[in-house]
């Protein structure tokens, strides 16, 4: 009885410690694993703000409605640059300031930048999720301007750690929150991971 006993003990804090340890080891690895897939997603935010902004300089001030245009129109536009020849805010200046405008592809930049166009829409760790694209116009302080928004819901790149049980190990975490940049209501192409 003696012996049964002491088995039935031995059992029993071994069991205990194993939910010592996994309730010391889960919110460790869910932090780990929260940072690492929402650095992965933030860096290809950056990616698509980045080339966003180069959609808008090509078409002239727009923002692409979708990543098919965004590419089609980055693999085929050009960046144009102009430079001013002589200083034109100098009052000495004799010789008429003249400018010189050169044009470059922008899928040069692009490349030298290692953005690949074709797998840019897709969120990581997800199984084939894209991120939300709407471009739209609106009239902002009398003034009529393009406005962007780009986002993707956390639970599409979560994976096993979208359930919103989670959120006791991190009070700001809710996997059904979005994550991106930009805003349909004022110009502004801040990320909401920034504030």
């Amino acid at each position: 009885m003696r012996l049964l006993i002491n088995l039935l003990l031995i059992a029993l804090i071994i069991g205990l410690g194993y939910l010592l340890v996994h309730s010391i080891e889960e919110p460790i690895k869910f932090k780990a694993e929260k940072d690492r897939r929402e650095n992965a997603v933030v860096e290809k935010l950056l990616d698509i703000r980045k080339m966003q902004e180069f959609y808008r300089d090509i078409s002239g001030g727009a923002f692409a409605p979708s990543f098919d245009t965004l590419k089609q129109v980055l693999e085929t536009g050009e960046f144009m640059e102009i430079k001013a020849l002589g200083d034109p805010d100098d009052p000495r200046n004799t010789e008429a300031v003249t400018y010189d405008t050169t044009f470059t592809p922008a899928i040069d930049t692009i490349v030298a930048m290692g953005i690949n166009l074709d797998s840019l829409r897709y969120v990581p760790f997800s199984d084939g999720a894209v991120f939300s694209v709407v471009a739209d116009t609106l009239t902002y302080q009398s003034t009529k301007v393009n406005v962007v928004q780009v986002n993707t819901p956390r639970s599409s790149f979560m994976g096993p750690y979208a359930d919103p049980r989670f959120a006791q190990y991190d009070n700001s975490y809710n996997p059904n929150s979005l994550i991106g940049f930009g805003d349909l209501t004022k110009p502004n192409l801040s990320g909401n991971w920034e504030r």
